[in-house]
C-alpha cells in the first residue's frame, strides 16, 4: 500500500492520471510561506506547474526503468523486512530466551516507522528526494546491520526501530521519485509496477525466512538487506533524479526556522506520547502489574501528552504535522479507524501462526514459513483484484465491510485449532483469512498518509496487546496442563527450544498451553475484526472515481 506525504495532502492540486477511469493522486507544491532563512514557495513567489513543464525535464527510456527498478526494489526489501522475520522469531526466543519480547520484535519497526511517517512527507517536500532517499536508504541498513550482529534480545529490539525508522520514507521517497522522473500518463503503471514488485516481498518473507533460519542462521533475515540496499543506494546515486516544486532548506536557515517547517514540536510531544502507551500495554501484567505505580503513571503520561498534542496541533493549523481539518473529516478519521484494526489483525496473525505450526505443530521454520503460505498467496491476490474491482465500480465500502466480516469470521474458526487439527481445516481456515485481509486493504484513498500511519501505529499497538494476552494466557495454561512445570522455564527457553528443558511426560501438556495461548490471541483479533465491521460504515458510500480534468490549452 502506498503512502502520500502527509504535509502535501494539507493544500493540494488533485491530479487525475485517467486509464479506465481509475485515479492516482499526486501531491502538488506545498502552499505555504516559509521564514526565517527558508526559501519561499508559491505563496510568495509563483512557480510554474509541474505538469505544463518541458516534457524534457524528466527521464526516459533506460533511466526511468532503471530508476522504477531501484525504487521497487527498496521498496521490497522494506516489505520483505517485515515479514521474513515471523518465521525466525520462535528460534530467536530460543537463542536470547525472550519469549516475553516477541510483541517487541514487530512493534518495535512498526513504532519508529509510524511515528517518522507523519515527517516523512515534508523532508521530501524541502528536500533533494534523491539525498532524502539515500539517508532514509543508509538508516535502514544500518538498523539490518544491528540485528544481524545483535547479542541480546534488547539490542535486537533497537536495530528494528532504527530499521523502522528508516523504512518510513522508503515508500514515500519511491513515489516521490517516480512522480518526478515520469509525466502523468506514465505513472499509473509505474505505480502498478512498484507496488506489485513490493508485495513480492511479503509474499516470500516467511518462506525465505524459515529456510535461512534452518539452513543458515536467522541473522541472515537481516543480512540480506546490506547487498540489497547497497545496491539501490549506488543506483540512486547514478541516477538524475528531477527535483521539482520543492522548497529548500538553505544552510542558512535558523534552528526556529527548521523547527517550524517540520513542526519539531508536534513530533517532540507525539513520538513519547505512543511509547509511553505501547510501554504500557507491553508491560501491563507480565513486568509490571496492572495496579502499579509504572502502568498508571504510563497510561497517564501517554494521555497527558496527547491531549497537549491536539492542542499543538492545533495552534499550529495548516503547518501541522497532522492537520486538524483534516482528521475532523468522518471519511477520513473512519478510514484511520479501520485502517488501525485491520492491521491489528494482520500482525496478530502473522507472528502467531508461525508459532503455532513451531511450537504447537512441531514444524521447522522453513515448513512453518510453507503453511503459512496460503494465507499470503490469497492476501496478496485479493488486494490485487479487491484493488481492480474499487477502480471499476468506484465503491470501496462493499470490500471493507466484506473483509472485515471475513476477517471475524476467519480468526474465531482459527482459535478452535488444537494440536491434531486437519491440514485442509487449518489451509481452508488461512484461505479465508487471506480473502478477508485482502480485501479490507482496499480503503477510501483521501487522508493516504495518515491511514497509513493508522495501519502501522495499529499493528504496534494491538501486537503488543497479543504478546502480553500470550505471556499471561500461555503461564495459566501451563498451571493447567503442566501443573509440575515452571512457566518461566518454558517462556526462558523459547517457542521451539521449550521441549529440551520440559521433562518428557510434561512436552503434551505444554503443547496444549501453547496451543490455547494461540487460541486466546485469536480471539482478541476476532474482536478487533470486529470493530473494523463497525468503523466501516463510517466511510460511506463515496465513489472514489473522479471526472476527467481539461489541463488549460
Amino acid at each position: 500500500m502506498s503512502t502520500i506525504p502527509l504535509d502535501m495532502e494539507k493544500a493540494r492540486s488533485r491530479e487525475t492520471l485517467s486509464e479506465d477511469q481509475s485515479t492516482i493522486e499526486v501531491p502538488a507544491e506545498p502552499q505555504m510561506e516559509l521564514k526565517d532563512g527558508l526559501q519561499p514557495t508559491a505563496a510568495s513567489e509563483p512557480k510554474q506547474n509541474p505538469e505544463l513543464q518541458d516534457p524534457d525535464e524528466y527521464i526516459s527510456g533506460f533511466k526511468l526503468i532503471l530508476a522504477t527498478g531501484v525504487v521497487a526494489l527498496a521498496s521490497f526489501t522494506m516489505l520483505l523486512d517485515t515479514s521474513i522475520v515471523v518465521t525466525a522469531i520462535p528460534k530467536i526466543t530460543t537463542d536470547f530466551h525472550s519469549l516475553d519480547d516477541v510483541g517487541w520484535y514487530g512493534s518495535a519497526y512498526l513504532l519508529a516507522s509510524s511515528s517518522l511517517q507523519p515527517l516523512t512527507g515534508k523532508f521530501y517536500s524541502q528536500f533533494s528526494s534523491k539525498w532524502t532517499f539515500l539517508v532514509f536508504v543508509g538508516i535502514f541498513e544500518l538498523g539490518s546491520l544491528i540485528c544481524g550482529i545483535a547479542q541480546s534480545s534488547k539490542m535486537l529490539i533497537v536495530g528494528r526501530a532504527v530499521a523502522g525508522m528508516g523504512g518510513s520514507g522508503l515508500m514515500n521517497g519511491g513515489l516521490t521519485i517516480l512522480a518526478a522522473c515520469a509525466p502523468p500518463e506514465k505513472r499509473p503503471t509505474l505505480l502498478g509496477f512498484l507496488m506489485g514488485f513490493a508485495q513480492m516481498g511479503i509474499l516470500i518473507g516467511p518462506l525465505l525466512g524459515g529456510a535461512l533460519t534452518e539452513y543458515a542462521t536467522w541473522r541472515w533475515c537481516f543480512f540480506i538487506n546490506l547487498p540489497i540496499g547497497a545496491l539501490v543506494a549506488v543506483a540512486i546515486f547514478l541516477i538524475h533524479i528531477p527535483d521539482k516544486g520543492a522548497g529548500r532548506v538553505p544552510l542558512t536557515a535558523t534552528i526556529r526556522s527548521v523547527f517550524t517547517v517540520f513542526d519539531i514540536g508536534g513530533f517532540l510531544l507525539f513520538a513519547p506520547t505512543m511509547i509511553m502507551f505501547l510501554l504500557a500495554l507491553e508491560w501491563g501484567g507480565t513486568s509490571y502489574a496492572w495496579s502499579s505505580a509504572t502502568i498508571i503513571g504510563l497510561f497517564c503520561g501517554a494521555a497527558g501528552n496527547f491531549a497537549l498534542f491536539l492542542w499543538w496541533e492545533y495552534k499550529k493549523g495548516d503547518g501541522a504535522m497532522i492537520p486538524m481539518g483534516m482528521i475532523k473529516r468522518k471519511i477520513v478519521w473512519s478510514s484511520a479507524l479501520v485502517s488501525f484494526f485491520v492491521g491489528g489483525v494482520m500482525m496478530i496473525s502473522s507472528y502467531y501462526l508461525a508459532i503455532y505450526f513451531q511450537a504447537v505443530r512441531g514444524k521447522t521454520p522453513t515448513i512453518s514459513g510453507v503453511n503459512v503460505l496460503p494465507g499470503i498467496v490469497t492476501n496478496l491476490v485479493f488486494a490485487v483484484l479487491s484493488g481492480i474491482a474499487v477502480t471499476r465500480l468506484g465503491y470501496y465500502l462493499p470490500f471493507s465491510i466484506f473483509g472485515a466480516t471475513l476477517n471475524a469470521v476467519s480468526c474465531g474458526l482459527i482459535s478452535t485449532w488444537t494440536p491434531t487439527t486437519s491440514t485442509a481445516t487449518w489451509v481452508g481456515y488461512q484461505i479465508l483469512a487471506g480473502v478477508g485481509r485482502g480485501s479490507s486493504m482496499q480503503m477510501n484513498p483521501i487522508g493516504m498518509a495518515i491511514i497509513i500511519f493508522a495501519q502501522q501505529f495499529g499493528g504496534s499497538v494491538w501486537l503488543a496487546v497479543a504478546s502480553t494476552a500470550f505471556s499471561s494466557s500461555l503461564k495459566k495454561a501451563i498451571g493447567k496442563y503442566a501443573p509440575g512445570v515452571n512457566p518461566q522455564v518454558v517462556i526462558a527457553a523459547g517457542a521451539i527450544g521449550y521441549r529440551e528443558v520440559v521433562p518428557a511426560a510434561s512436552v503434551a501438556g505444554v503443547i496444549k498451553s501453547y496451543n490455547e495461548a494461540v487460541n486466546h490471541n485469536f480471539y482478541i483479533a476476532a474482536g478487533v475484526a470486529v470493530a473494523t465491521f463497525v468503523f466501516s460504515w463510517g466511510m460511506g458510500w463515496k465513489s472514489v472515481k473522479a471526472k476527467k480534468v481539461q489541463s488549460a490549452a
